[in-house]
C-alpha cells in the first residue's frame, strides 16, 4: 500500500507513524524460510543477511510484514546518506522497522482494520531487538503538531494513516498520507553536466520525472557528491551515453525565475543517458516554472523503477 503526498496535514482521527528515510521492504516468512522484497520485486536478503537473521527468529509458522529498511545516525535518526554507504563497504546502524502486517499463520490480514492489524503486529514483534524493529504510532497527538516535533528532531517527517482503513496493495487511495518537514522524493537522472573548476568527472545531474509516459526536466542538481560517489555515479553514466535528449519539454521556452534555464545553447553542454538510473533529491520547494530549487543529491535508489518516478507534494505545513 502506498502513501499519497500532501502539502497540507489533515485533520481530523488519524493513527500517525514517523516518516522513515529508507528502503520499503516486503519480508515474507514460511516454515523458517524468510525472503525480503523490495518495492520493484527486487530480492534484498543478499545484501541484509542480518534481517533475515531477525526474521526468522519470529516466534510464528508464517507471516508478510510491510516496514522500511533504514540505516541510522548518532541520534537514531534514519538517514537515506548513511543506507547508501554502506553499499560502499561502510556499516551504519542498520535496522528494519515494521509498520503493518499482511498475513499471519495461514489468515490474511489485509482486510482487517488498521488497529487489528497493528495490534497483531504489536504482538508478534514484542521486546524487538536490533535490527528488527516495531515502528510507533501515535493516537493522542494531533497530525500537525507531531510533524512539527518531527521537523524539530530532525526527522523526514510522518504518515498519517485513517482509523480503521484497510491494507490496499499497490494503491495510493488518501487512507495513508505522507507529510514531509521538507522536499525529497526520487527523479530520474537523464543526462550530466561537465565538471568545472578542480571538481573531477562531472558537474551536475539532470533530473526528471514521468508524466503521461513522458520524461519531463525537473531541473540539475550540483550539490551532495563527494569524490567517490562523483566517481561512482560518473562510470554508471558512461554506460548509459545517447545522442538523444530524453526530456520531452526541453528546451525551455523561457528562462525559469530560479536557476539556470536549459536552452538549446545550455543542452549542447550536456551529456545524454538513458533514463534508467533512480536519484532520491531533496530540494527547498517547487518553483511556478516546475523547476526544483536547491536540489541536492542523497544517493541512488536501486528499489523503484524509474518509469513508476512521478512528481509528489512538497513540504507539508504544520
Amino acid at each position: 500500500m502506498k502513501a499519497l503526498g500532501t502539502e497540507e496535514v489533515p485533520a481530523g482521527d488519524w493513527r500517525c507513524e514517523i516518516k522513515f528515510d529508507g528502503y520499503r521492504a516486503i519480508a515474507v516468512l514460511n516454515e523458517g524460510q524468510v525472503e525480503v522484497w523490495s518495492r520493484n520485486h527486487k530480492p534484498l536478503d543478499v545484501d541484509y543477511p542480518e534481517l533475515v537473521e531477525a526474521l526468522a527468529r519470529l516466534k510464528c509458522r508464517s507471516a508478510v510484514l510491510d516496514g522500511e529498511i533504514v540505516a541510522l545516525d548518532e541520534a537514531g535518526r534514519s538517514r537515506f546518506q548513511l543506507l547508501q554507504s554502506r553499499d560502499v563497504g561502510e556499516r551504519p546502524t542498520l535496522a528494519m522497522y515494521v509498520f503493518d502486517l499482511l498475513h499471519l499463520d495461514g489468515r490474511p490480514t489485509t482486510g482487517l482494520p488498521l488497529e487489528e492489524r497493528q495490534a497483531m503486529l504489536a504482538r508478534l514483534l514484542k521486546k524487538p531487538k536490533f535490527p528488527l524493529q516495531l515502528s510507533p504510532w501515535f493516537d493522542d497527538v494531533e497530525p500537525a503538531q507531531l510533524l512539527q516535533s518531527a521537523r524539530e528532531q530532525g526527522l523526514e517527517g510522518i504518515i498519517a494513516k485513517r482509523r480503521g482503513s484497510v491494507y490496499e496493495s499497490g494503491k495510493r487511495t488518501g487512507a495513508w498520507l505522507k507529510c514531509k518537514v521538507h522536499g525529497e522524493q526520487e527523479f530520474v537522472i537523464g543526462g550530466f553536466t561537465a565538471p568545472q573548476n578542480s571538481r573531477p568527472h562531472f558537474g551536475a545531474i539532470l533530473v526528471g520525472y514521468y508524466e503521461r509516459g513522458k520524461l519531463l526536466y525537473a531541473g540539475k542538481v550540483g550539490t551532495g557528491f563527494n569524490h567517490r560517489l562523483l566517481e561512482t555515479l560518473h562510470g554508471e553514466f558512461l554506460k548509459r551515453e545517447r545522442a538523444e535528449c530524453p526530456f520531452a519539454n526541453l528546451p525551455m521556452e523561457r528562462r525559469p525565475r530560479f536557476g539556470n534555464g536549459m536552452t538549446r545553447a545550455e543542452m549542447k553542454k550536456v551529456t545524454w543517458i538513458k533514463p534508467e538510473l533512480v536519484a532520491q533529491v531533496k530540494f527547498a520547494e517547487w518553483t511556478n516554472d516546475g523547476i526544483l530549487r536547491q536540489p541536492v543529491f542523497l544517493g541512488l535508489r536501486t528499489d523503484k523503477a524509474a518509469k513508476a518516478v512521478r512528481r509528489e507534494a512538497g513540504e507539508a505545513n504544520a
